[in-house]
């Protein structure tokens, strides 16, 4: 037992795996080309537990979307779903997507699944909820098309 742990701290982590009560959460990742934006609500999706994005962690504009600064968000977002009580989460991962925004999220996306799952979350369901178009607004780029 270490110095700073309590009884129930010890007793929970010498508690077997299926002992304990799943708390799940939802992680919507918002992943682009300039930045990788991690919320963590409850499961009706109605109450922000936390959120944290690429800014907080690089001091570079250019690296906010990177693998890295998508690693030091899940492990931030990670510690504070356990302080909360939270040990599972359901991903929703979106891109810009709409009528002018790449359709495919960003490098940080798949490091930020990765990160979380190997820090002790629990992961469920990954889903994509990207916004598609239905034909609402006329694309840019003019009558030809853009010209490279």
């Amino acid at each position: 037992m270490k110095k700073t742990q309590t009884v129930e701290q010890v007793q929970r982590e010498a508690a077997p795996r299926g002992n304990q009560k799943m708390r799940w959460g939802i992680a919507h990742v918002l992943s682009t080309y300039n930045n990788t934006i991690v919320t963590v609500t409850d499961i009706t999706g109605s109450e922000t537990i936390a959120r944290s994005s690429g800014g907080q962690m690089v001091k570079s504009d250019r690296l906010e979307s990177s693998p890295t600064a998508a690693m030091g968000i899940a492990k931030k977002i990670a510690e504070i779903c356990r302080e909360k009580g939270i040990n599972g989460l359901y991903i929703r991962v979106r891109a810009r997507g709409g009528h002018n925004g790449p359709k495919n999220p960003g490098p940080g996306a798949q490091a930020a699944i990765r990160t979380l799952s190997r820090v002790g979350i629990r992961i469920g369901k990954i889903e994509e909820v990207t916004p598609e178009p239905h034909n609402g607004c006329r694309m840019k780029g003019g009558r030809r098309g853009r010209r490279v």
